[in-house]
């Protein structure tokens, strides 16, 4: 009988998400995540980028909305076929929910000679696997605010 109840608690473990962790190190999980994503444009690698998507990913851009992990991947495709990566981004913001389960990342968009172009906000889910996927990403351009704070 004790061999039957610790194969159902063993069983039951396994079921249940991940183990969440203090907000610092979810949030160190977020930024490498978002860090990983960044890093599949820069190496040229359009599997690993696609791989960071959630199924039900949208991303905004400026022909629209995009839906779905397939239809972002294809439309981010040619991102990928040049040998220089047209842009790059970096996580400057990262923040978690006390719950484990949605991150969000920002940052400064950059051309290839390093001038900022743009500012990412991207949203990032947990998985029952502990894994982060990307489900939002809205980029926008640099803004001059001239100083002012919210």
């Amino acid at each position: 009988m004790p061999t039957m109840l610790a194969e159902i608690l063993l069983l039951a473990a396994a079921l249940l998400p991940a183990a969440a962790g203090s907000n610092t190190e979810l949030a160190d999980q977020v930024r490498k995540a978002e860090s990983g994503f960044a890093k599949s444009m820069a190496d040229r690698d359009h599997a690993a980028f696609t791989s960071f998507l959630a199924p039900d990913a949208v991303f905004f851009g400026g022909k629209g909305v995009l839906r779905g992990k397939e239809a972002v991947a294809a439309a981010w495709k040619p991102f990928f076929e040049k040998p220089q990566a047209p842009f790059s981004w970096a996580p400057a913001e990262v923040e978690v929910l006390d719950s484990g389960t949605l991150g969000m990342t920002s940052g400064p968009v950059h051309d290839p000679a390093g001038q900022r172009i743009g500012t990412f906000n991207s949203v990032w889910r947990r998985g029952k696997d502990g894994s982060w996927k990307i489900v939002f990403d809205k980029g926008c351009p640099p803004c001059d605010c001239g100083g002012a704070k919210p």
